[in-house]
């Protein structure tokens, strides 16, 4: 159990932690399975004692990025709600997209947080799906999304073009662009205006 699992923190012992955990983001998105503690605790400032009493093991600072990033994207959902509908969509997914990217140097670490904790993935794709499935909503409700879709199948989509083995961000991003034309309401078919030509 982790420091912050057992009791509130002291000001001084938080700021610790949240360093730890911004440079567990940024040493593991560089450098993925090679990432080693001592590399996390020179980047946050703090001393590899300070490390192990916040997080006892590599897998609970794996996962206490996974939850802080997850808590992120969840949370977008709520700060692109004053934005048009379509905008918030777009908006959402884009932000998704950095999301997943971010994940890929340490897909190994995350299995094993996974597998450390069942619910954890489970719960969090269930956030996720809400998070997404609200602002799909309002954007098919506003008529600039196409209804016969639902968040299941839309992270289906996002979800798998983000995890091809080759991708980049440049090219998800450029993906995503032509998913979002797919997402646009079917216009219905014009009657054409030219008459049968007389024989």
């Amino acid at each position: 159990m982790t420091e912050t699992a057992s009791r509130p923190l002291r000001a001084d012992a938080r700021r610790n932690h949240e360093r730890l955990v911004t440079a567990a983001r940024e040493v593991l998105t560089e450098r993925g399975s090679e990432a080693a503690m001592e590399e996390i605790a020179k980047r946050a400032d703090v001393g590899v004692g300070t490390l192990y009493r916040h997080f006892p093991r590599r897998i609970d600072l794996v996962e206490a990025v996974y939850r802080e990033d997850v808590d992120g994207i969840v949370a977008l959902a709520e700060e692109v709600s004053s934005l048009p509908p379509w905008d918030a969509l777009v908006a959402w997914l884009q932000g998704f997209v950095r999301y997943a990217e971010s994940k890929r140097t340490f897909l190994t670490e995350l299995h094993e947080a996974f597998e450390k904790c069942p619910d954890l993935a489970v719960n969090s794709r269930e956030r996720i799906g809400a998070a997404v499935g609200s602002v799909l909503r309002r954007a098919q409700d506003a008529g600039v999304a196409r209804r016969d879709i639902d968040h299941s199948e839309l992270m289906q989509l996002v979800g798998g073009m983000c995890m091809a083995r080759n991708a980049s961000l440049e090219q998800n991003q450029r993906l995503l662009t032509f998913l979002l034309d797919g997402l646009r309401p079917q216009q219905s078919k014009q009657p054409s205006k030219q008459g049968k030509k007389d024989s």
